[in-house]
């Protein structure tokens, strides 16, 4: 999954104080004698949301919930570590790799597959090496998805990745520059699909550039999101990952263990079963497009999901 690699990978450091962005977080939250805890995201929307989730279903749990952000690599993977941060969102197939390069080295093989039981089963030995519990992941995932115009669609009947490769169109695709070596963009497509591609219009992962180069026919494929909910707006239709290319980058908690106790893994279990893709591309919009808070889209959701009174 390019965006949470691009996520995993960003350069910078940010700590936001316990109030920052969570107006209203504290309120009806149960009493703070279990302890204090420290959530962490990575800096970008989808992760401040699911933080926001964390903290509060914790603090009705009865912990008192810090909030930081920390947006470099090693410095999440070393705070989870230490304790510094007790729990983390992160992706199970993406994580799992990255734990597996840290433990084997950069020229390790992969160990994630798109079943999710498999990405698990390889994630969770390397996570407990390291002093971490893997937690119940969420039915929502967040892979690369691959966008047509809906009129490109109609024309050549196509709803799935095979029926773009059996359809012998020849296709510009608007991406990042990294597609063309990712074995989950452009050598994927053209390996597991047959799909041909002619050229990478470098309009980045899932951009407004992106979306708008496909509906305006500049590129006939686009690399987008599965958690993103504005595709349709730009007259796109994703199509069906009917292989299963992609990676199972479920989101999942990650807990340093010495940190876990039954409370905690029961409040972040509880988000496993309601959680859905389409529930978090719309979470992403309410923040991205229409402007509101993560705190405040994070508890109306657990609200609605009964997980908060």
């Amino acid at each position: 999954m390019l965006a949470g690699i691009a996520a995993l990978v960003a350069l910078a450091l940010t700590a936001a104080a316990c109030g920052s962005d969570t107006s209203g977080s504290g309120s009806g939250s149960g009493s703070t004698s279990e302890g204090s805890l420290t959530v962490a995201d990575a800096g970008f929307t989808e992760s401040k949301i699911l933080a926001e989730m964390y903290a509060a279903v914790l603090e009705k749990a009865g912990y008192k919930v810090e909030r930081t952000s920390v947006q470099q690599t090693e410095l999440a993977q070393s705070s989870l570590e230490s304790g510094t941060v007790d729990a983390m969102p992160q992706y199970v197939a993406t994580y799992a790799d990255l734990l597996n390069t840290k433990v084997h080295g950069s020229t390790a093989p992969s160990v994630s597959s798109p079943d999710l039981q498999k990405s698990l089963a390889a994630l969770r030995p390397l996570a407990e090496g390291d002093g971490l519990t893997v937690l119940d992941p969420a039915a929502a995932v967040d892979q690369n998805a691959f966008a047509v115009s809906k009129s490109f669609a109609a024309q050549h009947h196509l709803r799935t990745l095979s029926d773009l490769g059996a359809s012998g169109q020849t296709v510009k695709i608007a991406a990042g520059p990294e597609c063309a070596s990712r074995p989950f963009c452009q050598p994927g497509l053209e390996k597991t699909y047959g799909i041909r591609i002619s050229e990478i219009v470098r309009t980045g992962v899932d951009t407004p550039q992106t979306k708008a180069a496909v509906k305006n026919n500049t590129a006939q494929l686009g690399l987008v999101l599965t958690t993103d909910a504005t595709v349709s707006d730009y007259d796109l239709v994703t199509l069906t990952d009917d292989k299963k290319l992609q990676n199972a980058d479920n989101l999942v908690p990650i807990v340093n263990t010495k940190s876990l106790t039954p409370k905690i893994s029961a409040a972040l279990n509880a988000l496993a079963p309601v959680l859905t893709t389409a529930d978090l591309a719309e979470l992403n919009k309410k923040v991205d497009a229409q402007r509101e808070k993560p705190s405040d889209v994070a508890r109306a959701f657990l609200k609605d999901k009964g997980l908060l009174s």
